[in-house]
């Protein structure tokens, strides 16, 4: 319809530029325009007053604006209006017709048909003849990259995975010496490979087309929405965690077709399930996001899957589980728990410890002005001085507890190493409430007081003898820290009905950025008790009370909850406190590629960067893989070593990095332990909808065009207008398009018609 009215096709408008091709002088166009414009004006307003009956206002403007267009029209026919416009030469250009053969193709959608075959149909339906009669053409399938092949009986939907970016990359530069006039690129869309830039497919393939010019159309096959299917989003789960530690993974999901319905979260390790938690499903369409918790169990390098469903009558039941790997260790972590006076606290959070193997309290009680009482020491010179005054004493601990110490207890050369063991160490700070902690030890005027995550109020006094019940924030309820049960109402009900605390203390207001976990009911106010925050590397957190004893002494005998509380805060304090080297990849699940960026931060005794060390990292894998890769130092960043590695077999992957000093008698400095593993064809089966968005933002963005299958009949025409390969600039003159003859004799007709209808002829 759009060349019946305008003689070409709307390429020659959209690629092509305007000019005028009189002689005459393009500014006097305009001129002309205006001044007979302005002519008519004055001729329709002296008709108004002559007019009977008189002509309304608005009515003489319609006039005027129909006169005008009529004598602009004639103006710039007399200026001769062209389009120039870049057209491929007839048979002196390649098309390269790229087929999608990728195993997401082989989805059959409405009328049983598969995506594969439909793009196999719409090019033997005269689409690839219509091509052949004006072009060369190359045929390619894509999948990890591209391959030419003889004939379209040479595609089938089998490979693993679609980069769709790579491919067109790969494409351009192979073909750099043969004049490709276009790409003709045939896909449902789906694109396997991550870090995409704004067009979707990278910006290096976008570069690599734009350089050449090289318009990719696209057409999209298969359904925009999935009717009936239940798929995972993402799973966000630590990476490593200590034996039996109480985990969150957070999973979402999206579904179609279901909305009000149950469905059932699982977590599994192998044949066992871990955790199980059912929810509602919300809007069709809606990313919903839940939480579920689950022990981490023995120590071990786990891949853990993640799952949801099935629901009965699903088109799609592989995407209903992602694997997650998590490295859980069982190596101690030791923390430095100083109290200032024997309390019932102290002795009941030991007692909860004594039962976790994964946790040693080494403690120091101080019983009188100058004596020490020393428990959990590896030998009679640890902590025979006091509170360390060396970082490499210090720092070898996970966590520090303080209880009811005076900040005078500690020297400024002490203060300033425990600000140090926080903000560069990495470490975990919790301090207790007692009647010489906090504001009441002198906390808030002290150079640690900005290690507190809150604003402590002023003066003493400030700790109370009262009993005091207790209650979850809305951030409490689903906190690890806090989870006494799974399901997030009952836990709130649970602690409730704890028993009261013995005693509490003003720990003041939060500071920007904390976490408020637990309230304490003082009369009609509420008093924040536990509350967390990020410090430099590490974190601190502030439970201000001295009282919890009381959870195990008044609740039934065998309650879990004083232990489970205390083993969980304490695990939160040290589980990502750092070790002297720390590992790292970029991606822990490798989707269809095997190259993996090993990274790792080595520091000595004293947590200083270490920049000459010597880096290795020992690699285990599937099918008897083993390999030892040296970790090169960074040019950039003191302590920082990086190698590239290619994991050549999809399955489960260890390294462990282990760094030595430099010199004649190297001695380790640490070691540490990542896992990840490569998943081959798994990402084919999510999102497995037309990515029509992708689609249409690759062809605007390279000058091409997104058609439907039904369109395809007009793409031989309209793909040979290209800049791309050899083309030659032509002219197509405006003034013979039949547009221009129907306004010729419409816009006078009109003006005679409104005229008849007023009455004004």
């Amino acid at each position: 319809m759009f060349q019946f009215f305008f003689r070409y096709p709307s390429p020659v408008f959209t690629k092509g530029r305007f000019v005028l091709l009189s002689s005459w002088p393009a500014w006097l166009l305009p001129v002309l325009i205006i001044v007979s414009a302005g002519g008519l004006a004055l001729l329709v307003r002296w008709r108004m007053r002559e007019a009977a009956p008189p002509m309304r206002s608005l009515r003489a403007w319609a006039v005027w604006g129909t006169q005008s267009a009529f004598v602009a029209l004639l103006l710039l026919l007399l200026w001769q209006p062209a389009m120039t416009v870049a057209a491929l030469s007839s048979q002196q250009n390649i098309i390269a017709v790229v087929v999608d053969n990728s195993r997401s193709m082989a989805i059959a959608d409405s009328g049983g048909k598969t995506r594969e075959a439909a793009a196999l149909t719409a090019l033997q339906d005269g689409v690839l003849s219509g091509l052949q009669k004006r072009f060369q053409t190359r045929i390619y399938k894509l999948g990890s990259g591209v391959s030419r092949v003889d004939a379209l009986n040479g595609i089938a939907p089998t490979e693993n995975a679609t980069h769709i970016g790579d491919g067109l990359k790969q494409l351009a530069t192979e073909t750099s010496d043969l004049p490709i006039g276009a790409v003709l690129l045939l896909t449902d869309g789906g694109q396997n490979t991550a870090g995409m830039g704004d067009s979707g497919i990278g910006l290096d393939a976008l570069q690599a087309l734009r350089n050449r010019r090289l318009p990719v159309h696209t057409v999209g096959f298969g359904s925009l929405e999935n009717a009936h299917d239940l798929e995972l989003e993402n799973v966000s789960v630590a990476a490593s965690a200590i034996a039996n530690a109480r985990l969150a993974a957070t999973i979402s999901f999206t579904q179609h077709g279901y909305a009000g319905q149950k469905a059932m979260l699982t977590i599994r390790d192998g044949e066992k399930t871990l955790a199980g938690r059912e929810v509602t499903l919300g809007v069709n369409g809606a990313v919903q996001t839940e939480s579920v918790f689950f022990s981490a169990g023995a120590a071990g390098a786990k891949s853990l899957q993640f799952g949801i469903g099935p629901i009965a009558d699903e088109e799609n039941l592989k995407n209903n589980v992602m694997a997650r790997p998590v490295l859980v260790s069982d190596a101690k972590r030791r923390i430095l728990y100083i109290e200032g006076e024997p309390r019932w606290e102290f002795k009941f959070i030991r007692r909860a410890e004594e039962d976790d193997p994964t946790v040693q309290l080494v403690s120091m009680l101080r019983t009188s002005e100058n004596k020490i009482y020393r428990q959990g020491i590896s030998g009679p010179g640890e902590l025979a001085g006091g509170f360390p005054v060396r970082p490499e004493d210090l720092f070898g601990y996970a966590g520090i507890i303080v209880g009811s110490v005076d900040a005078d207890y500690f020297t400024p050369l002490q203060q300033e190493l425990l600000r140090e063991y926080v903000d560069r160490r990495g470490g975990g700070v919790l301090f207790l409430g007692g009647r010489s902690s906090l504001s009441d030890g002198g906390w808030g005027a002290s150079s640690m007081n900005e290690l507190l995550p809150t604003f402590l109020p002023t003066g003493r006094n400030n700790f109370h003898r009262n009993p005091t019940t207790v209650e979850l924030t809305a951030e409490g309820r689903d906190s690890p820290i806090t989870r006494l049960l799974d399901d997030p109402t009952k836990n709130a009900e649970r602690w409730k009905k704890l028993a009261y605390l013995a005693d509490y203390q003003d720990a003041g207001s939060p500071k920007p950025g904390a976490t408020e976990l637990a309230q304490m009911n003082v009369g009609r106010h509420k008093l924040p008790l536990l509350i967390t925050q990020s410090y430099g590397h590490g974190r601190t957190a502030i439970m201000a009370t001295g009282g919890t004893w009381r959870w195990q002494m008044s609740e039934a005998v065998g309650d879990p909850a004083h232990n489970l509380f205390w083993q969980q805060l304490l695990r939160w304090l040290v589980a990502d406190s750092p070790g002297p080297v720390t590992a790292s990849i970029p991606a822990r699940v490798l989707m269809d590629e095997g190259r993996v960026q090993l990274a790792a931060q080595v520091r000595d005794r004293q947590f200083q960067p270490a920049g000459e060390a010597h880096v290795t990292a020992h690699i285990v894998g599937p099918e008897g893989t083993n390999a030892v890769v040296d970790l090169a130092p960074s040019q950039d960043t003191p302590g920082s070593y990086q190698a590239e590695w290619t994991a050549e077999k999809p399955g489960a992957y260890l390294a462990e990095v282990t760094a030595e000093s430099a010199g004649k008698q190297p001695q380790e400095l640490g070691r540490d332990v990542v896992t990840f593993q490569r998943e081959d064809g798994v990402a084919e089966n999510f999102h497995t909808e037309q990515n029509q968005t992708l689609l249409k933002q690759l062809a605007s963005q390279t000058g091409g065009r997104y058609w439907e299958p039904s369109e395809l009949k007009d793409l031989p025409q309209d793909i040979s207008y290209s800049e791309a390969g050899i083309s030659v600039r032509g002219t197509k003159e405006l003034w013979s398009m039949p547009i221009v003859f129907l306004l010729l004799l419409g816009l006078p007709i009109a003006e005679w018609l409104l005229r008849r209808k007023w009455g004004v002829v």
